[in-house]
């Protein structure tokens, strides 16, 4: 995390939290002691964060007893009926950084137009286990019967059923004549286009970049590892990274892509020992990094024996044991974009459907090898 933004994303994310009814219970934001060991920043960073917060209205705080939420700000938003309602459905927020980064300035952003946002009726969705599709569909139809005047959806992944239950949610929104704005992802597979709008990073120009950086580091062995069953993004990083070889006059491998677990030794062994590889594309930082540990048990050295590269700049990047050379995904950006579709959508529903991409920046740390010959 760059150190002048550090403070700006703390108090992003607590914002989140805290319109998202996480401290309702006790009021009480943990103490700064806490926050600077959450957080892994120093005790200045911890205060401007916090009179960040107290600046937009959302805490108060109290000498000598700590910071609190100000009265009325986590209510939850079916309470606020004076403000237009927008929705959301999360299913990964609490499990992906970047959600939690893109939530929090959709929050801070409807605040700031005076929209209430809708996180849901309970809190069983902020805990850290992922939200069922029955959970989802619950939400959609408490949306549905407040009247909500649009919802952001970021859909389901890796589970079977996903793009059935992907429609269902959608469908029944559409026929409430609620507009819906899906964020990162599409319902539809690659590359396919549904009806809906869509916003987020430019997942192919992500793909084509990290896998011509290690081309141009003399990289000519290339894999991608994915999960099973996961997001038509990463399908978009695929392809990205396929031309990115036939335009350096490189032919992707027909087991050019591995599916699996990145902590099962034995599926990690499959590709990098059975394959002459020179470097490894992942779908996210997690997965780089629970491969790292992987390879590491192998006895493989990375960037020594393998070059590693992840996706997305999530904060754990630049402190994993081998810094991880990664795509940054610019989460207010995409906020800010997705909010401003919603807003015209709901301004002109006659629109037709469209695809709005940021662009990513390429973070170049140790794990792609640049450094090697430097040091």
């Amino acid at each position: 995390m760059d150190s002048s933004t550090k403070h700006r994303t703390i108090s992003r994310e607590l914002a989140a939290e805290i319109l998202a009814g996480h401290y309702r219970q006790s009021g009480r934001l943990p103490s700064e002691t806490q926050l600077v060991t959450r957080f892994k920043v120093s005790r200045p960073t911890i205060g401007r964060a916090l009179r960040s917060l107290q600046e937009q209205g959302l805490v108060e705080r109290r000498a000598g007893s700590g910071t609190y939420v100000r009265s009325g700000t986590d209510r939850p938003a079916e309470m606020l009926s004076t403000s237009p309602q927008l929705g959301m459905i999360v299913p990964s927020l609490r499990q992906t950084e970047i959600f939690e980064s893109i939530c929090g300035e959709l929050a801070s952003l409807a605040r700031v137009d005076d929209f209430g946002l809708w996180w849901g009726g309970s809190t069983s969705h902020l805990s850290e286990t992922k939200m069922t599709v029955q959970e989802a569909e619950e939400l959609c139809t408490r949306f549905i019967e407040r009247g909500v005047a649009g919802v952001f959806f970021v859909p389901f992944e890796h589970q079977a059923d996903r793009e059935a239950a992907n429609r269902r949610i959608t469908e029944r929104l559409r026929q409430a004549g609620i507009p819906v704005v899906l964020i990162d992802r599409d319902i539809s597979p690659f590359p396919t286009r549904s009806e809906f709008d869509l916003v987020g990073v430019d997942n192919f120009a992500g793909g084509y970049m990290l896998a011509e950086h290690l081309i141009k580091l003399g990289m000519r062995r290339l894999a991608y590892i994915m999960r099973p069953l996961t997001a038509s993004t990463v399908d978009a990083r695929i392809a990205g990274a396929r031309i990115a070889m036939l335009n350096h006059g490189l032919e992707p491998p027909r087991n050019f892509v591995y599916a699996g677990d990145p902590t099962d030794t034995k599926f990690v062994r499959s590709f990098a020992q059975a394959q002459r590889l020179d470097a490894v594309l992942c779908t996210s930082d997690h997965i780089a990094a629970q491969l790292l540990q992987s390879l590491n048990r192998l006895g493989i050295n990375v960037p020594k024996d393998l070059r590693l590269v992840g996706f997305n700049n999530v904060r754990f990047a630049s402190l994993l044991t081998i810094p991880l050379t990664t795509m940054e995904q610019p989460c207010r950006d995409i906020a800010l974009t997705a909010f401003n579709a919603l807003r015209e959508r709901i301004a002109n529903p006659t629109l037709p459907p469209r695809t709005l991409m940021v662009t990513p920046r390429l973070v170049v740390r140790e794990s792609c090898g640049a450094y090697l010959h430097a040091k």
